[in-house]
């Protein structure tokens, strides 16, 4: 792996890939946090007299231009916060992309239109990929992959550009990956893990790799109702994954032969509907009435999980514990997120809807260790799989 100072780049066009997928409503960004992690990278390249050729995603366009998923908004948020003009081109190629980034000069910014509006970005046919990553190479003399959020896929701007052109880490990417090294070689014990979130399915690898890790695992969020119907319990018209139960059984077999502390809730906060407005009722985790949905743990269960919490040296949370958008459920992640403000040792909140959680409910960033700008990628590098875009950059 190259180190970012060691990458030539002064008078160069350096090819940076951002993870700048920010949450948008109505053209307005609601949480600028992934533009500012990536902003110590950009600044240093720039202080090094290099010319930026900016990429990134935003959404899930799947091949097409999609005004609600441009990156018109972030170009601006970007200029505000470098306090500079930002060149915004209005595709990801072309002869006018190529002419816009040919004439750029040392200590300017071209940020590429949603790279998802190619199809051969996430196309799973390589050959597609490569038309793509070739056209972008010649945008540029050397890559800088610092889109943490992304280096799980192998997408043309994560994996095949980074094999054309010299190529680099950029400090987001390298921070996350000695962060992620922390909780997954000889971490400091007690070890303790918060998952929450709506779906098993997204975590059970995850959860089966942590169990030979770590020392307590508490499990919110919509997916604790499949581990509450492994049990037998009745969950009403709660979230649940049925063809799971099999599964989540044998987690909950393995983390007692293990010696894991997984804890479940013992009281929920239910609700007729899924709505802000919807009535919400305390009942045991034992007594959920058939005709209510789970939307929150409970006070009871808050407290027992930021005990646990509270007594660890290592935490890494990811995924909110109930609906934190509607006020009346948000009880339980505020909980969660006071108490890892409080950890001695690493706290790691793990990217995706905890990073804007823990914003919404006014906390900052510097409250915790570490915030990860990648949900999806600490899961999987956590599960021990191996990320495209980290393999490319030689890590």
């Amino acid at each position: 792996m190259a180190h970012l100072e060691e990458l030539e780049v002064k008078g160069k066009r350096v090819f940076l890939r951002c993870d700048l997928n920010v949450p948008l409503k109505d053209g307005v960004i609601k949480d600028d946090g992934r533009i500012r992690a990536s902003l110590p990278t950009i600044q240093y390249l720039l202080d090094q007299g290099a010319s930026l050729v900016i990429a990134a995603h935003l959404g899930r366009p799947k091949g097409e231009a999609k005004s609600e998923l441009s990156l018109a908004p972030v170009a601006v948020r970007l200029g505000e916060l470098l306090g500079m003009p930002i060149k915004f081109a209005t595709a990801v190629t072309g002869p006018e992309v190529t002419a816009a980034a040919n004439s750029l000069i040392p200590g300017e910014i071209l940020l590429l239109e949603n790279i998802r509006f190619s199809a051969a970005e996430t196309s799973k046919e390589e050959s597609e990929r490569a038309v793509l990553a070739s056209e972008l190479a010649k945008l540029a003399h050397a890559y800088v992959g610092d889109g943490f959020g992304a280096v799980h896929r192998k997408h043309a701007s994560v994996y095949d550009l980074p094999k054309l052109l010299p190529n680099a880490a950029g400090y987001l990417v390298s921070a996350e990956v000695e962060v992620l090294k922390k909780l997954t070689q000889n971490p400091d014990r007690p070890y303790g893990v918060v998952l929450g979130g709506a779906k098993v399915s997204d975590k059970i690898g995850v959860i089966a790799n942590l169990l030979e890790k770590v020392n307590v695992i508490a499990i919110g969020g919509g997916m604790l109702f499949t581990f509450l119907a492994a049990q037998g319990k009745e969950i009403g018209t709660s979230l649940v994954e049925v063809d799971l139960i099999p599964t989540v059984k044998e987690l909950l077999e393995r983390a007692k032969a293990n010696g894991v502390e997984l804890l479940l809730p013992t009281d929920i906060l239910v609700a007729p509907a899924f709505a802000a407005d919807s009535p919400a009722t305390l009942v045991s985790a034992d007594a959920i009435p058939a005709d209510q949905m789970g939307l929150d743990i409970g006070p009871e269960t808050a407290a027992a999980f930021a005990k646990a919490i509270t007594g660890c040296k290592t935490v890494f949370w990811n995924g909110p514990m109930g609906v934190f958008e509607f006020a009346a459920f948000s009880g339980g992640t505020k909980e969660v997120a006071s108490a890892l403000t409080k950890v001695a040792g690493l706290c790691v909140v793990g990217g995706g809807d905890s990073a804007a959680a823990v914003r919404a409910l006014g906390f900052a960033d510097s409250d915790f260790g570490y915030i990860s700008t990648g949900g999806g990628a600490s899961l999987e590098y956590l599960e021990g799989k191996e990320l495209p875009g980290l393999v490319a950059l030689g890590i």
